[in-house]
């Protein structure tokens, strides 16, 4: 933990990993980061695989250094923490559905009323203002949606998703941004209270056409989306005899590197390879040779060879390399720490280095409410308060072997 953003309170109503990302990488920062969950906890706990004692590794990795505060959101008794929480915060997250939110009593306007300094960030689906607004989305929906599942179409494959919940985290991502440009703001005096709107289609369609938009950005006509270089069929791994290899060789100086490397320097020698504009435009072939040179060499002399060319290179990871990678390893990517009960064997650090700045340890992912007690007592709840609030179902505490 990072804490830059220590003495900013943050009520995090997400579940799956749209919105407990933003919410990790807040707490991560320092925030003092409240998971508010059903009383059986968010379904992510239960996604697989899970640890002996029950808690599932996809909300280990977007919950940590978080609170958990067990609500029955539907009692009026949870409402009124709910109420009590947001008046003592500063930023208020979500990803429900804007008109669900809204009939729960929680829509901006009523969080306004309790807190008139609120940043109020959601993290839906569609933009409100669009015929889309009260669509369900999940994140292949939005794959498919923002173009990103055709992408493989374009280079001779079938429409895919990518194995990643990548719409998920790009919107999570663009809420940490949304969250923190609000607290910059208001700490200048420049906005009160804030409603942050940060839909996953409107987010996953800007990051794909920031290349894609291409020729589209000079015509007024709804065509010429696609950047010619990431469409060329022969941009892809090598295989080289014995594996696989990336490289990308990118500067004129480069690929005549390479070329001589290969043998090609008749390439080197063409007319259109000494312009520019013209490399760029038939870098397809370029990406051919390439393949076809690499195919005779083993991966571990290609390797050593575009290392001593300073040809940005890697060997092809599968995701178990991951975890063995020196560098990852150097760095302290897979940090032992914040293992906690679980007995989880490694969790990731923040990728972001702050150099200078304090550190904190990690906490790891809560049980199931369990800070219910210190934040009701916090918030002025009494013990026999708090004890007649769960033995009415508005609030969960932790099971006795959760604390084991």
């Amino acid at each position: 933990m990072i804490p830059l953003l220590s003495g900013i309170r943050v009520v995090d109503i997400t579940s799956i990993v749209l919105g407990p990302f933003a919410g990790q990488v807040l707490a991560d920062l320092g925030a003092e980061v409240i998971k508010v969950e059903p009383l059986e906890g968010e379904l992510a706990r239960a996604v697989h695989p899970v640890s002996p004692d029950g808690m599932g590794a996809m909300f280990a990795n977007n919950n940590r250094n978080k609170k958990s505060l067990a609500l029955d959101l539907k009692s009026a008794a949870g409402k009124e923490v709910l109420r009590r929480l947001i008046a003592t915060s500063n930023v208020l997250l979500h990803n429900m559905r804007v008109d669900a939110i809204t009939r729960l009593g929680f829509g901006f306007a009523a969080v306004k009323a309790i807190n008139p300094r609120i940043i109020y960030c959601s993290a839906i689906g569609f933009g409100q203002d669009g015929p889309y607004r009260d669509r369900p989305a999940y994140d292949d929906v939005i794959q498919a949606a923002s173009g990103l599942a055709m992408l493989p179409a374009h280079v001779g494959g079938a429409p895919a998703y990518v194995p990643s919940v990548v719409a998920d985290k790009v919107a999570s991502l663009y809420a940490v941004y949304g969250v923190l440009a609000a607290v910059a703001a208001q700490a200048r005096g420049l906005i009160e209270a804030v409603d942050v709107e940060v839909p996953m289609f409107e987010s996953l369609v800007g990051f794909l056409l920031n290349e894609h938009l291409a020729a589209a950005t000079f015509s007024a006509e709804p065509k010429g989306a696609g950047y010619h270089r990431l469409f060329s069929p022969d941009r892809k791994p090598y295989r080289t005899s014995d594996g696989w290899v990336a490289a990308l060789p990118y500067t004129g100086d480069q690929w005549r590197r390479l070329l001589h490397e290969i043998g090609r320097e008749d390439i080197a020698a063409e007319p259109w390879f000494q312009d520019p504009g013209e490399r760029s435009r038939r870098v397809g072939e370029l990406y051919a040779v390439l393949g076809a040179a690499v195919a005779r060499r083993a991966t571990a002399d290609w390797l050593e060879t575009f290392a001593r060319l300073d040809i940005p290179y890697s060997k092809v990871n599968d995701l178990d390399d991951l975890l063995a990678d020196p560098h990852l390893n150097a760095v302290g990517f897979f940090e032992p720490g914040a293992l906690g009960a679980a007995g989880f064997a490694r969790t990731l650090r923040q990728p972001v280095v702050f150099r200078g700045a304090p550190h904190a340890p990690d906490r790891p992912a809560a049980a199931i409410g369990a800070d219910t007690d210190a934040v009701l007592a916090e918030l002025g709840y009494s013990p026999d308060d708090i004890s007649a609030l769960a033995a009415a179902g508005a609030v969960g505490r932790p099971r006795e072997d959760d604390n084991d």
